[in-house]
């Protein structure tokens, strides 16, 4: 079986046959895999009129657990973006009201993010919708093989030395 990435790497092996394609070839199926996705998902939580940024925040302050709440600077932190960032995406789901912004009682200058219980509402019912996107995606593959690439894919992302390690693998 062939796929567009093959006809790219044939034609890289014919003008550049000194090139190695290999990742190429790796790394191109996965960020093509990446926007599939990506795009799938996005359109799951747009049912819920809400973006793939906004999920984050929201998928983050429900993961936390009760009483669903964060400080920006945490949430930021887990989501690995700077606060201004995460200080725009709060302001579109406080005005949507998803989110509620109040003083933190043990730090004057604080700020608390919680979940509204409408917010949880969408939380869950956008992470079950995205989910079965990605199931709908991952169908067609036998659960070994999901397994399989599931396991490739983690190795590919220890840093590296990791997966060397004996305890990294058990």
């Amino acid at each position: 079986m062939t796929d567009d990435i093959d006809r790219i790497l044939d034609q890289w092996s014919r003008e550049r046959p000194d090139l190695d394609t290999e990742a190429m070839g790796v790394f191109g199926r996965i960020y093509r895999l990446a926007r599939l996705a990506g795009d799938a998902t996005e359109k799951a939580y747009a049912r819920f009129h809400i973006s793939r940024a906004e999920f984050d925040v929201l998928a983050t302050l429900r993961r936390a657990g009760e009483p669903f709440e964060l400080s920006p600077g945490a949430l930021a932190a887990s989501m690995m973006l700077s606060t201004g960032g995460t200080t725009a995406r709060l302001d579109r789901l406080e005005k949507a009201t998803l989110v509620t912004r109040s003083p933190d009682p043990h730090d004057r200058r604080g700020v608390l993010v919680r979940l509204t219980a409408r917010g949880r509402t969408v939380a869950d019912e956008a992470v079950a919708a995205g989910l079965a996107e990605q199931q709908r995606l991952l169908s067609h593959l036998p659960q070994p093989q999901r397994d399989q690439l599931a396991e490739l894919l983690r190795t590919l992302l220890a840093p590296e030395g990791e997966a060397a390690r004996p305890e990294a693998g058990s």
